[in-house]
């Protein structure tokens, strides 16, 4: 059986002769998963774990890379009988080489050695960045798109051109992924699943904007003053409705602690004419 009830598909169905049967594993932070993949883009299984931190807080390498340990090995069992495969059936292991947060990607890279020798499978090493581009192209079908490419570390405009992905727009500071972790750790929001989808459920409940200023500058962004001009904002409006509590030296004051009453409300820059950040909304 597999982990979802469902009886093991035979492996020749789930392989075609012409195709290519890949298992891969991404690490590069927080989020741990392990697929099996089809060379002609099916994704047989996916299961993943998530490292979840106490709202108001990051993650850090070391504690990160001790969850994917201890987790990926069921995982990879989980991919195995979800795809209805065994080893035998697989034709190459592929793991994020990065960039991403050193220690998870190393937690991750030793397993995928490990069962290379003892399944007997070659790797392959992909660029993280280039990964999710490639994941894009599978599932929308593009031939040769140009690619807004919005993550935790990156913001980029990119497209392919002489054998190479070539980077024509970028932030010139901060992506928008961690611009919006970092806004969700000030207001005290957890990132289970993920701090821009739970900032998204806050600003669907709020009515009031403001708006957040950002610069462009030629093909470049700059979102850094988009976060400091709401992390300052939402410091304001906590500090006008609450009265101000003397907290032993050290103590950090997470802004939820004091109301939860914020809500931000991503919508997307018109640099990117898909808006992520564009207003704070407050709901009272």
């Amino acid at each position: 059986m597999t982990a979802s009830g469902a009886p093991p598909a035979d492996a020749n169905a789930k392989k075609p002769a012409t195709t290519t049967l890949a298992m891969g594993f991404e690490g590069s932070a927080n989020k741990v998963a392990v697929g099996v993949v089809r060379s002609d883009g099916a994704i047989l299984s996916n299961p993943r774990k998530t490292y979840i931190t106490p709202p108001g807080t990051g993650f850090l390498p070391r504690e990160t890379a001790e969850h994917h340990r201890e987790v990926i090995l069921d995982l990879v069992q989980a991919a195995l009988d979800e795809a209805g495969v065994a080893p035998k059936d697989l034709d190459v292991l592929c793991y994020t080489k990065g960039p991403g947060m050193g220690a998870p990607l190393v937690s991750v890279a030793v397993v995928v050695r490990m069962l290379s020798q003892i399944w007997g499978k070659p790797i392959v090493g992909v660029n993280h960045c280039v990964g999710h581009i490639e994941m894009g192209r599978v599932v929308c079908g593009a031939v040769d798109p140009v690619v807004l490419y919005v993550s935790g570390g990156n913001t980029q405009v990119i497209a392919y051109n002489e054998k190479r992905y070539r980077i024509f727009g970028e932030t010139i500071d901060i992506a928008v992924g961690n611009c919006l972790d970092k806004f969700a750790r000030e207001i005290g929001l957890s990132n289970d699943p993920s701090p821009g989808y739970n900032i998204e459920q806050e600003a669907k409940k709020g009515t009031k904007f403001i708006d957040l200023p950002y610069a462009v500058k030629g093909m470049d962004v700059s979102l850094s003053g988009v976060l400091t001009f709401a992390e300052k904002e939402a410091r304001r409006v906590f500090l006008a409705l609450v009265p101000i509590r003397l907290r032993p030296r050290g103590e950090r004051r997470s802004l939820r602690t004091f109301s939860p009453g914020v809500r931000f409300s991503p919508r997307i820059p018109r640099f990117f004419n898909i808006r992520p950040y564009d207003a704070f909304q407050f709901r009272f």
